[in-house]
Formats: structure tokens, sequence, C-alpha cells
């Protein structure tokens, strides 16, 4: 199992938090980020192979990256650095189209701003099946992202949606080859096409017929990106709260 960390975005809207560093790298509580959290969290559920794309001082993630990992993990864990040089002009999608090509098997798709916990990657990692996190417990967000679910499909995820069959959404995917690879093709058409500028879940929406994605219900675990520095405050009272962070 593989799992591809996006991290080439700039994290303005943290202010003067990701002005040295990327958003990624924001401690949550002493000696741990963001990053580290979801390493940590991803090898003990057994990923040991990561596609991290950069953009946005990536010399500065991938310096402390290696630290990390060659001082607890040795030889254990192996990481893959996919730089996104247009990192400033275009979005995700771009990113995800220069790595899609080391893409080898099953694949754990997430953002890098992405807090969550162990028990939520292990029950997603034992389905037989594609899946996204959405949580019933919260209303659909005006600003981020919500997931239309029809049945145990989910059809649709955009922002700014609404509507009896729409569920709050979060950015950790559990994809199986074949629908990676579905996927894939559409982001790289769209590419192609230079629509690099849109979030990648716009070529996902034009093959959910052909994608068996369905919703993984997290029912109120914390499960949360963190873009704003209200949003670091946020997740450090509920990981704390929830005994999440070491």
């Amino acid at each position: 199992m593989q799992a591809m960390i996006l991290n080439s975005g700039m994290g303005s809207r943290m202010g003067s938090v990701t002005s040295n560093k990327p958003k990624c790298m924001v401690e949550i509580a002493e000696g741990e980020t963001l990053l580290s959290h979801q390493i940590d969290t991803l090898a003990k559920a057994g990923v040991t192979e990561f596609l991290m794309t950069t953009g946005h001082l990536a010399e500065v993630l991938e310096a402390y990256l290696e630290d990390y990992i060659s001082e607890k993990y040795k030889d254990s864990i192996r990481i893959r650095y996919v730089h996104n040089p247009r990192y400033s002009a275009t979005n995700y999608i771009y990113s995800m189209y220069l790595a899609g090509g080391f893409v080898r098997g099953d694949l754990l798709l997430l953002h890098g701003d992405l807090f969550f916990g162990k028990e939520t990657v292990d029950s997603m990692l034992a389905l037989g099946h594609s899946s996204v996190v959405i949580d019933s417990t919260l209303p659909p967000p005006e600003k981020d992202f919500s997931a239309v679910v029809k049945g145990d499909r989910v059809k649709k995820i955009a922002t700014h949606l609404s509507g009896p069959d729409c569920f709050a959404c979060q950015p950790l995917y559990r994809l199986k080859h074949e629908d990676w690879m579905v996927w894939a093709d559409a982001i790289n058409r769209f590419c192609a096409s230079g629509n690099t500028g849109v979030y990648a879940e716009e070529a996902l929406n034009t093959v959910l017929d052909e994608v068996h994605l369905r919703p993984f219900d997290v029912k109120g675990a914390l499960c949360m990106e963190v873009d704003t520095l209200d949003d670091l405050r946020r997740l450090v009272r509920g990981a704390a709260r929830e005994g999440d962070l070491r």
C-alpha cells in the first residue's frame, strides 16, 4: 500500500506561521507536526511507501522529513518526492498528474494539512473497495468539500453543495488501483487541455460512474483539515480531548 500526500500548496491562510515552512510542518503538540503525525499514523497502519508532492519551500520539507525518517524509521520507510515547479500557478490536480506515474497499486490519498486518527485509517484499509471520508454528524460546509451520496455510492464531490444527500467530506481516500487509474486518466485529460487550476475532484466527478467510490462515515471522529489558525486551535483542543496527540 502506498500513500500519496499532497504538500505543494502555499498555506497562505496561515499567515506568518507558514512564512518559513510548509503548512504540514505546523506544530500541533510539542515535537509533533501535522506531517509527523501523518507519517506515524500511516506507518503504524502498515504503510511503508510514500509519494510526497512538494512545492512551496520544498527543500525545507525534504530536509525536515529526511531527518525525521532517518532518526525514527531507519530504512523501513521509503519516500519519493515529486516536485511541482508550477505550484504557485496550479492546483493540486497538477501535482497528482506529476506523481501519478509512480503509483504501483492500491493507494491512500490525502492532503498534507489533514489530521486523522489511526482507527480511521485502519478501518479504511480493511475495506475491499474505494472510499472517501464523510461525516454524517456535521452539516455540509459552506466553503469546503461536501459529497453527494446516493445509496452506497459517492456521486459528486465539490464545494458549495447542499441538499439532503450532501455530507461533509474530507480529502482522505482509500483507492483500489483500478479506480485510481480511471481517476488518473481523467486528471491527465484535464492537464493535457491546460485545465490545471481546478480541484482534482472536478476530474473525478467526470468519471464517478466508473469509479466505485463509497462513503466512509467517521461519525464524529476527529478528521479535519487545518487551513487557518482557528482550525489549528480547534484541532489542538479536539485532539487533546480525544487523546490523539502524543
